[in-house]
């Protein structure tokens, strides 16, 4: 079957779509060779999932809908009882060509509530693709509700009609479950990892057109490979991290716990706090002389640190300290850019969309476009949190991690999370993209181990099952 995994895979927007798609032409490719492929890879999949099952197929006028066509052809002469509805004629020569080569009859748009069980079966969605960038009129989106309600199984070309293929907009779609599968056309889009059009998406699935996008600067998160200890391996060469504390122990405990469970080999948590389990992390009061440890491989800061003048401090001694630095929580609200722009050493920043907003502002764009100016602006890594984390350094390479589990929604997960990360920068300074990307992945992983109802303790202690893993 042809296709390719998700996970590392570029993504591109329409506007690169079209880009990637013209420089295959100019290769020598054809836009009507393109669908061919495309509408082939389609028929692939809906052959293996329909089981038998009969299928409906809504064709747009546009290229999206020539794909439709070709699938319509290819699943008809492999015996598979098929029908093609239309929402007019084609508009591409493309388009045109491809409903030429279908000669079975194409009917108007169905009526789902006239008989129901007429539309049990499989329902296609090839009525418009990237193209789209306003909301369906209310007629058209009563239709599809109502198609991808009543099938037994609802499959999207390329994305669920009705959302924007670049920003993540859904144009306050009608739809509450959802697509079951889409068949991405080539590379994934924004819209395939961004929320919160991927909900509406089901499970993505990629068809490889042969397009070049080798060079593409936006890929999903893969799995990331870790470096296991070896026979000379000590604490040290494992990775020091240094927590700074604040009056909410807990967040700070936590990053420390989970800097250690992700693999760091010395965890110093610079609190006035006494004392307790774990007693492997090293609890030493805080002073700004304590960052002069050249032992350091990262320090995190922001957990549990409040806004107070103390705070500032604390803060800046962390800013002009030499070492890599991981920012989040209250310390990103206190933060200066100014500061982090002129740092020799890597600096993470861990924002969620509350805070990115206080730092950068709401912007324009995408998140992965927002995330892309942020680092670029302040010259860091830019690690934007959520259902959709983007990680983004200064020259435009990102990596966006696939949707993670919305059990993540609970207190004290972010601070594991940047407790990850050190871990990782203190392993990998020379390389903070990689090192921000595989604590992102580690978190996520974590959380799926552990399914659901988690706290944020229980996911530092998943971290381990997570790291082995990617060993």
């Amino acid at each position: 079957m042809p296709g390719r995994a998700v996970t590392g895979a570029p993504i591109l927007t329409a506007a690169q779509m079209r880009a990637a798609e013209d420089r295959s032409i100019a290769a020598g490719a054809s836009v009507s060779g393109l669908m061919e492929l495309a509408g082939t890879g389609v028929a692939e999949w809906v052959h293996r999932l329909a089981a038998g099952s009969p299928v409906l197929i809504l064709c747009g006028p546009g290229n999206n809908g020539g794909d439709g066509y070709v699938a319509a052809r290819v699943l008809a002469g492999r015996g598979m009882d098929v029908r093609v509805a239309a929402l007019g004629d084609p508009r591409t020569e493309a388009a045109a060509e491809a409903r030429k080569g279908w000669t079975g009859p194409v009917e108007s748009v169905p009526d789902p509530l006239s008989n129901v069980d007429a539309y049990s079966g499989v329902y296609i969605d090839a009525a418009f693709g990237t193209g789209l960038n306003r909301p369906l009129p209310e007629s058209m989106s009563a239709v599809i509700e109502q198609l991808v309600r009543f099938s037994r199984l609802a499959i999207a070309v390329d994305l669920p009609s009705g959302i924007d293929s670049d920003t993540g907009n859904d144009h306050e779609l009608f739809l509450e479950a959802g697509y079951d599968v889409t068949l991405a056309l080539g590379t994934l889009k924004p819209a395939h990892v961004l929320q919160p059009t991927a909900r509406h998406c089901g499970a993505v699935q990629l068809i490889d057109i042969g397009l070049d996008t080798i060079d593409a600067p936006v890929r999903t998160l893969g799995r990331p490979w870790m470096k296991k200890p070896q026979p000379w391996t000590h604490k040290y060469t494992r990775g020091m991290v240094a927590v700074v504390s604040g009056p909410m122990h807990g967040a700070s405990e936590l990053a420390a716990l989970a800097a250690y469970r992700a693999g760091a080999g010395y965890v110093l948590l610079l609190t006035g706090g006494l004392p307790h389990p774990p007693h492997a992390i090293v609890r030493q009061r805080w002073s700004a002389d304590a960052l002069g440890d050249e032992r350091i491989g990262a320090v995190v800061i922001g957990p549990g640190l409040g806004r107070s003048d103390r705070a500032r401090e604390k803060l800046e001694a962390a800013l002009s300290s030499p070492h890599p630095l991981v920012i989040d929580g209250d310390a990103l609200h206190l933060l200066d850019l100014g500061r982090v722009q002129v740092r020799e050493a890597a600096t993470v920043l861990t924002p969620h969309a509350g805070e990115f907003a206080a730092l950068f502002g709401d912007g324009e764009g995408s998140k992965i476009a927002r995330t892309q100016e942020a680092a670029h602006r302040s010259n860091t890594i830019v690690v934007f949190k959520g259902a959709d984390t983007v990680i983004a350094q200064p020259d435009g390479r990102a990596d966006v991690a696939l949707p993670a589990s919305p059990w993540l929604s609970v207190a004290g997960t972010g601070d594991v999370l940047a407790g990850t990360i050190a871990a990782m920068l203190a392993q990998n300074p020379d390389t903070p993209l990689d090192a921000a990307t595989a604590g992102v992945w580690l978190h996520a992983e974590a959380a799926r181990l552990l399914n659901r109802c988690f706290l944020a303790d229980e996911l530092a202690g998943a971290l381990p099952h997570a790291l082995e893993r990617s060993l």
